[in-house]
């Protein structure tokens, strides 16, 4: 990628005051360079959104809808082109950052057809009262980097939509791809609705700190949330947190277990693992245990993996050299704590590459297990007893998703309803929908996200109280 890629800041794409070396993490080599913010930049970033949100609130909500629709038409007309650039800053397929892509739009377009309207509490001789939903004001969004495009406008579009104006920053080692769509957004929203800022992982505090910043929306590890949300409370900032997750699926003794382990292994090792809703810890009954085992290692072995943007592959690399020597290390607990049935070891060339792995025998205190892994590495445990199991399952203080998988649907829908997360799937894993409300329980999260309960968290909610005596 040749020129310098600018931030938007006020309508205007805009140098930094240094730049940033972007990686390709399937070469581990520099191949982008981007304008890269200082703490007097960010200031004006949330100036700028000062100044734009009274006027953008002032719009209909109709007509803030119909922005968002134009910008999910502009990512769409460029779809193949961020595609491929974020295959290139992220490592995911081809395939995965094409949906990525077209995701980011439904997910516009679907927060522009909801609608919070007014609503009537009691209406009586006596009293009405209205339940209104306010715009806050400056947003500062802060996305991570395993689905940088997708989860930044998912925060983007219900912040917008309802009145508020927004500083976004993405996250140092993917901020390629969302800086492209803010050269598209600087055509179509009007100057201070959207700013875009890049770091070096430097100026979060001072974002999330800022007095004229109302809410923060954060995307990422449960150890930076802790931080977000001890520098947002100097204010008393409006929070969405969604944060770690180590999800677990309870397989029960009467599946196909072909059909599961295809729905396991699309789970838990999409985007090399790298998703906080992937399914990391699998547990098995121990009637079909080494059946399942088996499956589970010729499908495993079967995955291509290698660069994106080579076809075939199913895993990327790891999208950084920090994750990659955290995978590194759980290759040793998978290693020494339990029995490997399917790759193991580093992957060939200078890229972040885990080959996707399977291992069995493993204990529930190994940090393989304990731990939120974020890479292709899925341990498989036994279990004889279902009661038990579920305990083992919730034995975290993370609670993000999880999943039970059983011939019968009354069956898994009774343990499903034990497990203490904020999503359960039964029969599947990591779907998700701008439909459906997501969060997470415990040290997973604050608030929901997608839905209109999603999308009442970026509003003030305000009552109206009438005497009609």
């Amino acid at each position: 990628m040749g020129a310098t890629l600018k931030m938007l800041i006020d309508g205007a794409l805009v140098d930094g005051e240094s730049t940033l070396d972007v990686v390709n993490p399937a070469t581990a080599k520099h191949y982008a360079t981007v304008a890269c913010a200082s703490a007097a930049q960010a200031d004006a970033a949330i100036a700028a959104a000062k100044k734009a949100q009274p006027a953008w609130a002032a719009l209909p909500f109709k007509t803030r809808a119909e922005y968002l629709v134009k910008l999910a038409d502009a990512l769409d007309g460029k779809a193949e082109d961020l595609a491929r650039s974020l295959v290139q800053e992220q490592g995911k397929p081809l395939p995965e950052a094409q949906a990525e892509i077209a995701y980011a739009a439904i997910f516009l377009r679907s927060f522009a057809a909801m609608e919070l309207p007014v609503e009537v509490l009691q209406d009586d001789a006596d009293l009405k009262v209205e339940m209104h939903y306010r715009p806050l004001g400056v947003v500062v969004g802060i996305a991570p980097w395993n689905f940088p495009v997708l989860i930044a406008f998912n925060k983007v579009a219900p912040a917008i939509l309802l009145g508020n104006t927004m500083v976004l920053k993405p996250a140092p080692t993917t901020p390629v791809t969302t800086l492209m769509v803010g050269e598209l957004a600087k055509e179509i929203l009007p100057p201070g609705v959207l700013n875009i800022i890049v770091d070096r992982n430097d100026l979060g505090a001072h974002l999330t700190s800022h007095p004229d910043v109302a809410k923060v929306s954060f995307t990422g590890s449960t150890a930076t949330g802790k931080k977000v949300a001890a520098s947002a409370a100097s204010s008393l900032k409006r929070l969405t947190l969604e944060l770690g997750g180590n999800d677990a699926g309870v397989v029960l003794d009467d599946v196909d277990v072909k059909k599961v382990a295809k729905g396991v292994v699309d789970s838990a090792f999409m985007n090399a693992g790298q998703v906080c809703i992937a399914l990391k810890r699998l547990y098995v009954a121990d009637e079909i245990y080494d059946e399942m085992c088996d499956e589970l290692a010729k499908l495993v072995s079967d995955l291509q993996y290698g660069d994106g943007l080579e076809q075939g592959v199913r895993v990327g690399p790891l999208q950084n050299e920090m994750q990659y020597k955290k995978a590194q290390a759980y290759l040793e607990h998978a290693a020494n704590d339990g029995k490997i049935i399917a790759g193991g070891t580093t992957g060939d060339g200078e890229g972040y590459f885990i080959r996707p792995t399977v291992v069995r025998d493993i204990d529930d205190a190994s940090p393989l297990v304990q731990e939120e892994q974020f890479a292709p590495i899925l341990p498989v445990l036994r279990y004889s007893d279902v009661e038990e199991v579920i305990e083992r399952a919730n034995d975290t203080n993370l609670g993000l998703g999880g999943s039970v998988w059983s011939s019968s649907i009354d069956r898994a829908y009774d343990y499903a309803q034990r497990i203490d997360s904020g999503t359960v799937w039964i029969n599947h894993h990591t779907h998700f929908a701008p439909h459906i409300p997501f969060g997470g329980s415990k040290e997973s999260g604050i608030g929901v996200e997608f839905s209109t309960h999603g999308l009442s968290e970026f509003a003030q909610k305000s009552v109206i109280s009438i005497n009609r005596r």
